[in-house]
């Protein structure tokens, strides 16, 4: 690679860092971790079938806003404004579950990394009025800089715990261990949740957008199209690596072990931790809790940005007359609208009290029953009159395209029958 193409790659680097930061979260450090523990390495297939399908539409978000130098919300209006108040619903109906389960997990990886077990929920209300406060005084520009700090301390604690588990090998299953079923009603829940977020809610793939465009903004340079898939195929590259070493890591350490990972987040913080120390090292136990906590704090923190920025344009697309709000009009909503996430999401973390794995699945099973819609609207946009002919996805993309859309719409119709008739 020349030292323009490096030049230009760290010019457009930023908004697949943070696609990644977002992905590797709850559906990697969680559910990944408990796909492994519970099923072995027979979910690895699922995990590669997620990612592959689901890829098409999270890479549009950056296509769109490439092609365009507009979000993929603001195509979204294009399709109609049926389609946009769509978006609106969905995302309304989501945002306080997703925000809350990242952050109910991340508060528990806060509590085992500084030893604090007093403050219970409380840890959350500390840990959002943090997110917050980082995002007011800085959006895009602390956000960018902060999520590349975690995301190499994540990256080298992730390979290295993975490559010493390698070298250790999987535990010796204990005396009359029986393997949980995966075609079982309780299977196919988890597995719709473990799906439905691996390697990340498809409505990212408009956050992914508008990070592209701020990118843009903050750096000063217009990259080519070329350039800016490149960026995002990688970033997404490496999230599905990391999520099949996630499920590799919780196989080998806990699957056979009969150990039951606890329903309260701070006890399940503590034993992932303690659990991978003893396979890895005692040495290890820093290393583990803070990679651990990285990469939930970087989650939540790139959660509460996508939500306000998506939802801010979206109003403004939606209620404005003029559709741009700036200087401190622009400012005060999105505040206003952070604020909002952080209360909204907290009543329901107070609701669901301390039960880690209702909250998350019901919020991964709800993003994977609202994500067809979302994929055929990403659809439509790149592959119709909205983009120019040469901007638009190959054949091969587009035959990807139409496999995840079955997919999806597939998986998310069993989901609601096998609900509704159970």
């Amino acid at each position: 690679m020349t030292n323009q193409k490096i030049s230009s790659f760290l010019k457009t680097t930023g908004p697949g860092i943070l696609f990644a930061s977002t992905a590797i979260g709850v559906s990697h450090l969680i559910q990944s971790t408990r796909a492994g523990a519970d099923f072995g390495l027979v979910i690895v297939g699922f995990v590669i079938l997620a990612i592959v399908l689901k890829y098409p539409f999270f890479e549009y978000g950056s296509r769109y806003a490439n092609s365009t130098q507009t979000s993929i919300i603001d195509g979204y209006k294009k399709l109609g404004k049926p389609a946009l108040l769509l978006y609106f619903i969905l995302i309304i109906t989501s945002m306080f579950f997703v925000t809350g389960a990242v952050g109910f997990v991340t508060a528990g990886f806060f509590e085992n990394l500084f030893g604090i077990d007093f403050l219970g929920e409380w840890a959350v209300v500390i840990l959002f009025i943090v997110c917050v406060a980082v995002l007011m005084i800085g959006k895009y520009n602390v956000l960018d800089s902060l999520i590349k700090v975690v995301a190499i301390v994540m990256l080298i604690s992730t390979v290295t715990a993975f490559l010493l588990v390698l070298y250790n090998g999987p535990i010796e299953p204990v005396d009359g261990f029986v393997p949980k079923e995966l075609l079982t009603v309780s299977g196919v829940f988890f597995l719709l949740a473990l799906m439905g977020w691996m390697p990340a809610p498809l409505e990212i793939s408009s956050w992914n957008s508008l990070w592209t465009l701020e990118r843009i903004k903050q750096s000063n340079y217009k990259p080519r199209l070329k350039e800016t898939i490149f960026e995002f195929k990688f970033a997404y590259f490496v999230t599905g690596v990391l999520a099949i070493m996630f499920v590799t890591l919780g196989s080998y350490i806990f699957f056979g072990s009969g150990e039951v990972l606890p329903n309260n987040n701070a006890q399940f913080a503590n034993e992932v931790i303690t659990l991978y120390t003893k396979t890895i090292g005692n040495w290890s136990h820093v290393l583990i809790s803070a990679s651990a906590f990285a990469i939930m704090f970087g989650t939540v923190i790139a959660v509460f940005d996508g939500y306000s920025r998506s939802l801010k344009r979206t109003i403004e697309l939606l209620f404005t007359k003029n559709e741009n709000i700036d200087g401190v009009k622009s400012r005060v909503l999105y505040v206003a609208i952070l604020l909002v996430v952080a209360v909204g999401s907290l009543i329901i973390i107070f609701q669901f009290g301390s039960n880690l794995k209702a909250l998350v699945d019901f919020a991964t099973v709800l993003s994977f029953v609202v994500a067809p819609m979302i994929a055929i609207f990403n659809f439509r946009l790149v592959t119709g009159k909205y983009l120019p002919k040469l901007d638009h996805p190959s054949v091969v993309m587009k035959i990807i395209s139409f496999a995840g859309v079955v997919f999806l719409i597939g998986f998310a119709l069993f989901f609601l029958m096998t609900k509704f008739y159970s």
